[in-house]
């Protein structure tokens, strides 16, 4: 199994084990410091609220986008707490694919009866070779 596949494994079963516990209701914030702990504990590298520049023409341009969670370096976690996910919740994550060069993101809604119900899984279809 690659690394990435692994992390997302440790990502979902987190996830799972936090809305187990706490349930829907809660803050984004809340939930993003439980999944930071979770996989810290479980081993891996997170930064939070890490900035996103964006870069164009040779600059580069600190616009205030902020990755919710980056694991190992290599995937980016988009948390929400909301009562639905709105398209602008994916083409959110997807930018950050994009302008990180990450293969792999998560939309992770926690405000959700069921928590399958709430993960989206994104690949970075413009990755450069």
């Amino acid at each position: 199994m690659n690394p990435v596949d692994v992390i997302a494994k440790e990502i979902v079963d987190s996830a799972f084990k936090i809305h187990k516990e706490l349930g829907p209701g809660l803050l984004e914030s809340a939930y993003e410091a439980c999944l930071e702990h979770a996989l810290t504990k479980r081993g891996l590298s997170i930064e939070r609220q890490k900035a996103q520049a964006v870069h164009y023409d040779g600059i580069i341009i600190d616009v205030g986008y902020r990755l919710d969670l980056l694991v190992n370096d290599l995937v980016i976690i988009e948390l929400k707490a909301v009562t639905e996910l709105a398209p602008i919740h994916q083409a959110q994550l997807t930018t950050y694919l994009k302008l990180s060069k990450k293969s792999l993101g998560f939309l992770i809604n926690f405000n959700v009866p069921l928590i399958k119900n709430g993960i989206r899984r994104i690949a970075n279809q413009f990755q450069e070779s």
